[in-house]
């Protein structure tokens, strides 16, 4: 399933995550905006783990006061899609 989030609160503007719905894991993530070379770090750590890994891992992080960051905007889309599948 491929999912496109928008983000709120972060210098990025959108995530796409390609989840398998199947074995609950992330196969693919991609930010649109934000700091390239962290998204891109955080991409390519959260591939093929399990979506609740990522949203304990992730979420609650907070970039520069704002209350989010890319990486908990990130596990907030992964719990709606987790959410939605319970």
């Amino acid at each position: 399933m491929l999912k496109e989030y928008t983000t709120q609160g972060t210098c990025s503007k959108k995530i796409f995550i390609d989840y398998d719905e199947t074995t609950g894991r992330v196969n693919n993530v991609r930010f649109l905006g934000g700091c390239d070379g962290n998204t891109q770090g955080v991409c390519r750590l959260v591939a093929g783990l399990p979506a609740t890994q990522v949203i304990a891992t992730l979420g609650g992080i907070d970039c520069r006061g704002r209350g989010t960051s890319c990486p908990d905007q990130l596990a907030r889309a992964l719990k709606e899609i987790v959410d939605d599948k319970g």
